[in-house]
């Protein structure tokens, strides 16, 4: 038994994994160190949590319930293709729905304040803007972003079935 399968035995994971791991619990620190230093641990424990708990028990719920439905949806479309099973493609069509999905949701949570006109003082104050064009502008790239998936999956669709003729 050489060393390498006696760690992994003994930890579960390779070495890589504990360095990493190690090396996340250093960033963490480091933060947790700045935030104590500038006084607003408190008020970061107060986010950090309220954050956790509206995640967990309110956004994941959700958006594993659409999830899901969407996932049924176009699992049922699938079972219902007239293709041979030999033929139909492996990817699942709702990952054309899941990734612009995340990255539009994405945008979202980084640039909500402003997004939402939530910052609008203190924007105006430190860049002399408006927080107005940052709505349309999401909702620009959120349409863009779906319409290239529909685009590639129509391109994939197409491909297939010139594949499986």
């Amino acid at each position: 038994m050489n060393g390498r399968s006696r760690w992994a035995r003994a930890y579960g994971a390779s070495p890589w994994h504990l360095l990493a791991l190690a090396l996340c619990f250093l960033v963490a620190g480091y933060a947790a160190t700045r935030v104590v230093e500038a006084g607003i641990w408190l008020g970061f424990l107060g986010w950090f949590f309220g954050a956790v708990i509206i995640h967990d028990l309110v956004l994941f719920p959700l958006y594993s319930a659409a999830d899901f439905a969407a996932g049924s949806v176009t699992a049922h479309a699938r079972r219902r293709s007239r293709r041979p099973a030999r033929y139909r493609r492996r990817s699942a069509p709702i990952n054309y729905l899941r990734v612009p999905a995340v990255f539009s949701g994405l945008l979202l949570l980084v640039w909500f304040p402003l997004i939402l006109r939530r910052a609008e003082p203190n924007y105006r104050a430190a860049v002399g803007l408006s927080t107005l064009p940052y709505l349309t502008r999401w909702i620009l790239i959120t349409l863009v972003l779906f319409a290239a998936s529909a685009l590639l999956y129509v391109l994939r669709r197409l491909a297939a079935g010139r594949i499986g003729r």
